[in-house]
């Protein structure tokens, strides 16, 4: 797994990757960064005498943009509880420390690298990950850490945004950290703003945040103002934003072009609307159509129909209060009786129903044997015995 010399590898296809664990070793690299791209070698410089890393390693991809990728995916992440810093690496890779260092003071114990690079990084480029100062026995934060930005304006950003401002329940201090060198004084003095802006960092060396401190865009060009309405404004405003009109074929030979009146939105200045251009005859109107001869009037009056509608007129209604007269009434006659069978004898005369609108005829009385008999005679009762 190990790489050749630093002039035989693609330097465009190598990352960096800084903050190891101790635990870390090549084959762990290997598996991690596989996820990214197709991995040619991994390379972690160890010391000589302890023969461990010293915290940091090299991977080639086989192309450039499977580095990129895996340096937009893998930077920050955790790798046994440390994050770990993922860019380009470069053969000619010089300090890149300006002196744009800040202090955070007054930090929450739960607050570990991974949080302050998510929320100071939106304000530039940081170089480094942020180093929070840990008890070496227990591994708990001090309270306190110093974050490396790549340019003065982000971390006077970063300064005046951020100071007092609460982080995991705790207002936060931010401000200039202390020069090493120095006694007393601290970073983002004039002299290393001046050594800053002549020497700046290129972007290109930090292509997963190349948009942090890339420029705002420019603003879209506006229309000019629409100008103010004046008299016959409505045509001059049509005539300006309408698509100019289609030029004609040319005329055959021999043969006079008609004139063609321009469009109405197309009137010279001065005319009136709605009036012919001048020299141009104004347009013909179609002569009226022929109407048809009116119909002759009819013979008859309306008190007087013809005789085809009288006989289809109902008869009139009988005076209120008078029955109608009755309707004769006929029976069907009757069937013959089958065969071998005397035929029935005749009615008797004035036998059948009354004619209609008639009363019946009276009953006659019931016969003497469906008289009620009469009462039986009284038996007095038996004299008592002696």
């Amino acid at each position: 797994m190990a790489a050749g010399p630093i002039q035989e590898r693609n330097q465009d296809a190598t990352i960096y990757v800084g903050g190891l664990d101790e635990k870390v070793s090549e084959t762990i690299l290997w598996e991690l960064f596989v996820q990214g791209g197709p991995v040619v070698s991994v390379h972690m410089p160890k010391d000589r005498i302890t023969n461990q890393h010293q915290g940091y390693g090299f991977v080639e991809f086989m192309g450039e943009e499977d580095a990129d990728y895996a340096i937009k995916i893998m930077n920050m992440i955790k790798l046994y509880g440390k994050p770990i810093r993922v860019n380009k690496a470069s053969a000619h890779q010089k300090n890149l420390d300006i002196g744009a260092n800040i202090f955070i003071g007054n930090l929450d114990p739960e607050v570990d690298e991974k949080l302050l690079y998510d929320t100071f990084s939106a304000f530039g480029i940081i170089l480094q990950v942020p180093k929070i100062m840990r008890d070496p026995d227990t591994g708990n934060s001090k309270g306190f850490a110093f974050i490396n930005f790549a340019s003065f304006e982000a971390s006077d950003a970063a300064i005046e945004a951020m100071n007092g401002q609460y982080l995991c329940n705790r207002p936060i201090t931010a401000s200039y950290a202390f020069k090493k060198d120095a006694k007393g004084e601290r970073h983002g003095t004039a002299a290393e703003r001046l050594l800053a802006a002549q020497n700046p960092i290129f972007p290109a060396d930090r292509p997963h945040q190349l948009f942090a401190d890339a420029p705002p865009l420019p603003p879209m060009p506006m229309f000019p103002p629409p100008p103010p309405p004046t008299s016959n404004s409505f045509y001059r405003r049509i005539s300006v934003i309408s698509v100019p009109p289609p030029i004609p074929p040319p005329p055959p030979p021999n043969i006079t072009p008609i004139p063609v009146p321009p469009p109405p939105m197309m009137l010279p200045p001065g005319q009136p609307p709605h009036m012919p251009p001048p020299n141009i005859p104004p347009p013909r109107h179609p002569p009226p159509m022929n109407q048809p001869p009116p119909l002759p009037p009819s013979p008859w009056n309306p008190a007087n129909p013809p005789p085809s509608m009288l006989t289809q007129t109902p008869p009139p209604p009988p005076p209120s209060g008078v029955r109608p007269p009755p309707m004769p009434i006929s029976f069907p006659p009757r069937p013959p009786p089958p065969h071998g069978f005397p035929p029935p004898p005749p009615p008797p005369a004035g036998a059948g129903p009354p004619p209609f609108g008639m009363p019946p005829p009276p009953r006659p009385p019931p016969p003497l044997s469906m008289s009620v008999p009469p009462p039986r005679p009284s038996i007095p009762p038996p004299p008592p015995p002696q």
